[in-house]
C-alpha cells in the first residue's frame, strides 16, 4: 500500500471483511480470507498469483493500469467493444434488470454449490459413522485377542527353541 500510495492510476486498499466492510465484501464476492481482488471497482477480478511482495509488486507494475471498459474502448477487442456498445444502448431500466438477473444467477450458482457441499458433508459424516461402527465391531469380535495370541505364540516358540 505504501509503495503505491502516490500513484494516480493504482489504488491498493485493505478491507476487513469481518468488521465494517462486511456488506462491501458480500457485494464484491469475497468468500474466503485473505482474498485479493483487482481491476475496475465495478468488475473486480480474483487475483490468483503468488502472494510475496515481489510477485504482487511485479503484477501491479506489469498487469494493472487502464483496462478495457466503457471509458477505455480503445483497449477492448472487437467482441468486448460490441458487448459494451450493446450495454450502453440499453435503457437504464433494462440494464438494471439484466444486472439483477445475472446477480440472481450468481447467487443461485453459489446456493446450489453450498447445498451440494452440505449434502457431501452429510454423506461424509454418515460414512464416517458407519466406518467407526464397523471398526468397533471388528475390534470387539476378537481382533485384539487374535493379535495377542499370535504374539504369544511367536514368543513361546522362541522360548522353546
Amino acid at each position: 500500500m505504501k509503495k503505491h500510495a502516490d500513484s494516480e492510476s493504482v489504488l491498493v486498499a485493505d478491507v476487513d471483511c469481518t468488521a465494517d466492510g462486511q456488506s462491501l465484501c458480500e457485494e464484491i464476492g469475497v468468500e474466503g480470507y485473505p482474498t485479493i481482488k483487482y481491476g475496475d471497482p465495478n468488475d473486480l477480478q480474483d487475483y490468483e498469483g503468488e502472494r510475496e511482495f515481489k510477485d504482487l509488486n511485479k503484477f501491479v507494475k506489469n498487469e494493472l493500469g487502464p483496462q478495457c471498459g466503457p471509458s477505455n474502448l480503445d483497449l477492448c477487442d472487437e467482441e468486448k467493444k460490441k458487448q459494451i456498445e450493446e450495454f450502453l444502448a440499453m435503457p437504464g431500466e433494462s440494464l438494471t434488470e439484466s444486472i439483477k438477473s445475472k446477480m440472481d444467477e450468481l447467487e443461485k450458482a453459489s446456493k446450489d454449490h453450498s447445498e451440494f457441499v452440505e449434502s457431501l458433508q452429510k454423506k461424509y459424516e454418515e460414512s464416517e459413522a458407519k466406518m467407526k461402527e464397523t471398526q468397533k465391531e471388528i475390534k470387539e469380535s476378537g481382533l485384539g485377542l487374535m493379535k495377542s495370541v499370535k504374539a504369544y505364540r511367536k514368543q513361546v516358540k522362541k522360548e522353546e527353541l
